[in-house]
């Protein structure tokens, strides 16, 4: 059972900072995207599209998180991130796991993967 204790505490610690965030500071522009919450909102949807695609052995993700406005940044982030942890931990390390990519990785190289796109969002708020 793949350990998907660091996946957890990252996004747990994430969310709660955009929870705490005021408008000005969500709606603000970073790098690469026009406000931290559309950067929030983006490593959502991929990780709940990742989680689908564990979930269901590659299948097409036929969900997409909608926007929900900045003040839900935090919340959809923790969502899916508790999601992909839920898919992963099923898992052995090193198992081959279904990637939204269509392809098979193992799954604790989609854990770390997912660790360090929560860590890069970190990183621009």
């Amino acid at each position: 059972m793949l350990d998907c204790a660091p996946l957890l505490t990252t996004v747990d610690r994430l969310a709660d900072r955009f929870r705490s965030m005021p408008q000005s500071r969500l709606t603000g522009p970073v790098p690469g995207h026009a406000s931290r919450a559309a950067a929030a909102l983006e490593l959502a949807r991929r990780l709940a599209a990742e989680a689908q695609a564990v979930e269901q052995d590659g299948a097409a993700p036929y969900r997409e998180l909608p926007d929900a406005g900045p003040f839900a940044a935090g919340d959809q982030l923790a969502v899916a991130g508790h999601d992909l942890a839920a898919a992963l931990a099923a898992h052995p390390s090193g198992s081959p796991v279904a990637t939204r990519g269509g392809g098979r990785s193992p799954a604790d190289q989609v854990l770390a993967e997912a660790v360090a796109g929560l860590e890069a969002l970190a990183e621009l708020v």
